[in-house]
């Protein structure tokens, strides 16, 4: 039976060279911004690889956050039990959908690459792109009960989360104050773009960069813009794969996948532990 159960797998190692369309879902209000430059030398630096570039100000466009019925043109199913879920997927199958998450999930569909680049609020994502998340990422279009994780629907996909924190890289570490910044990760790596199915990227991580030196700004800008000439050779970072649970017991992990990793020091990713240490550095670094 082992020789079924490889090591957490790498979605797909390579990100393929064919990449061509990138799309950059951006979330900060000031133009002035290191957000602002993060984002701009993105655009620069694939560009000049031959890229096509899409962006999304979300702050500009004045995204709604919000998911309400209004998402939905016309009547909706059920108004006395509103269910957005449910209700959603019927829109989008029917066409139905807001005009501004249909044209998010134009983007969304046609692009190879999605890197979210935003400022680190309350450990996650600013509340306007949450608000893109939760509305453009619906149920039929994004994830089925059938379709999600390893097999999601946007396994073809490949995304990046680029941000910056408030506080230095110190206070993220495992015996830092706010914690192992791989556990910070997890919902949002593991529980929405892995779960979509992407093939996700070791995150961009800008360590507080408003209490550095104005050099030493540049000499990140400068490190993500090198980056990003060899992103379409990076390998993805690691996550369970779907078929080593089962779903006759809860979608839980198979015996053999138990017995397997018996012995080993570490669990399995950041989140399905097994009640052993933590992979060091598996939402952060890839191949791990």
């Amino acid at each position: 039976m082992a020789h079924l159960l490889p090591n957490v797998m790498r979605h797909s190692d390579f990100l393929s060279a064919a990449v061509k369309k990138v799309l950059i879902v951006y979330a900060h209000q000031s133009s002035g911004s290191f957000n602002a430059a993060a984002k701009d030398t993105a655009v620069e630096a694939l560009k000049a690889q031959g890229c096509t570039v899409e962006v999304s100000d979300l702050y500009a466009i004045k995204f709604k956050a919000t998911a309400t019925a209004e998402d939905i043109t016309g009547e909706v199913k059920n108004a006395d039990h509103f269910c957005y879920a449910e209700e959603t997927k019927l829109a989008w199958e029917e066409g139905k959908l807001s005009a501004d998450i249909t044209e998010e999930q134009r983007k969304l569909t046609w692009a190879d690459l999605v890197i979210f680049q935003f400022p680190m609020y309350w450990f996650t994502v600013p509340a306007i792109m949450k608000g893109w998340i939760d509305r453009v990422l619906t149920l039929g279009y994004a994830y089925t009960q059938e379709k999600r994780y390893s097999q999601g629907l946007f396994k073809g996909k490949k995304v990046m989360l680029s941000f910056t924190t408030g506080s230095q890289e110190s206070m993220f570490r495992a015996d830092g104050i706010n914690g192992d910044m791989n556990v910070t990760l997890w919902p949002l790596q593991n529980g929405i773009l892995h779960y979509c199915g992407f093939q996700v990227l070791a995150p961009q991580i800008f360590w507080a960069p408003s209490h550095v030196p104005s050099e030493a700004r540049s000499a990140m800008l400068e490190g993500w813009r090198t980056r990003l000439q060899g992103v379409m050779q990076e390998k993805t970072l690691s996550f369970t794969p779907s078929d080593w649970f089962d779903g006759e017991t809860g979608f839980q992990l198979k015996p053999e996948v138990h017995e397997q990793h018996a012995a080993t020091e570490y669990g399995l990713t950041a989140g399905i532990h097994l009640g052993k240490v933590l992979p060091p550095n598996n939402q952060m670094t890839a191949g791990v």
